[in-house]
């Protein structure tokens, strides 16, 4: 049975290449809430994007339901923060019987900084996809937001190195 493969993560661990890692693996479909917010509004929604982004992944946790069943996985990307919505997650998909495997990716404090200025540079360059600059804003919402997960939520504990 095809199966919905949740990523939790940090901006910038990794999740999108890791993601991409896996799909030709698990036959799978990446559904990201960054690339449909780039795609529909360039990333320039401000004040407005926390609505937004809330009502593109309800609408994407929708088209998985009909992904699965389709025969395909799925592979949701864009991190699940909160325990809450961790567990919200695996709830909605439970109504449907559709298993859901939690990935936590993983990635050093060095790693990570690295992996920001990177991102940065790139979107600067021009060559940022739709990814967005990581700023001290960005940095504080996230830290002031991430609940990091236990080893028993997630499934496969994932170490980007």
């Amino acid at each position: 049975m095809s199966k919905v493969i949740a990523l939790c993560g940090k901006i910038c661990s990794g999740k999108t290449f890791y993601a991409n890692k896996i799909k030709e693996r698990e036959n799978a479909v990446i559904l990201s809430t960054d690339e449909v917010t780039f795609y529909l509004m360039d990333n320039e929604q401000g004040e407005r994007y926390d609505d937004f982004a809330k009502r593109v992944n309800e609408y994407l946790m929708k088209k998985a339901i009909d992904i699965v069943r389709a025969g395909a996985n799925v592979i949701l990307d864009w991190g699940f923060w909160s325990k809450k919505e961790r567990i919200n997650l695996t709830n909605y998909y439970k109504k449907y019987d559709i298993p859901v495997e939690w990935h936590y990716v993983d990635v050093t404090q060095e790693k990570w900084q690295d992996l920001i200025k990177k991102r940065n540079e790139l979107i600067v360059s021009g060559q940022g996809e739709y990814s967005f600059y990581f700023d001290d804003g960005l940095k504080k919402k996230l830290l002031d937001s991430f609940n990091e997960p236990s080893k028993e939520e997630m499934d496969i504990w994932y170490i980007n190195e």
